[in-house]
C-alpha cells in the first residue's frame, strides 16, 4: 500500500476552479485506475482555501502510473496557477497504512 497526503493552499479567488479540477482528477483516479483505492479531498473549516488530498494506492507503481494519466497531467498543469504554494512541503509521500488493515481495502 502506498499513501499520499498533500496539503494545498489555494490562491484567493481560485477556489472554484481548483474544486472543478480536483474533482475531475479525483473522479478519474477513483473510477478509472485499478491501483487507486481511495482519493479524498477535504477542506479546512476555518480556511476555505486550505485543502488536503489523501490518496491510497495499491503500491508505489500504481501511484507512479497515476502521475502519467491524462487527467493528472491536465490537473497538474492547471493547478500550479491556483496554488499559493507550489511545493509539496508538509506532504506525506510514501506513507504506510496502520488502520484499517491492508486486506480490508478494495
Amino acid at each position: 500500500m502506498y499513501i499520499v497526503n498533500v496539503p494545498i493552499q489555494i490562491k484567493e479567488g481560485f477556489k472554484e476552479q481548483f474544486v472543478v479540477g480536483i474533482k475531475e482528477n479525483a473522479s478519474h483516479a477513483q473510477n478509472d485506475e485499478p491501483g487507486c483505492l481511495q482519493f479524498n479531498v477535504i477542506q479546512d473549516v476555518n480556511d476555505i482555501n486550505r485543502v488536503w488530498v489523501y490518496e491510497v494506492y495499491k503500491d508505489e507503481d500504481s501511484f507512479k502510473a497515476h502521475q502519467q494519466t491524462p487527467h493528472y497531467l491536465k490537473f497538474r498543469g492547471m493547478s500550479d496557477e491556483w496554488r499559493a504554494e507550489t511545493s509539496a512541503q508538509g506532504a506525506g509521500r510514501g506513507c504506510t497504512n496502520i488502520w484499517p488493515p491492508d486486506n480490508e481495502w478494495s
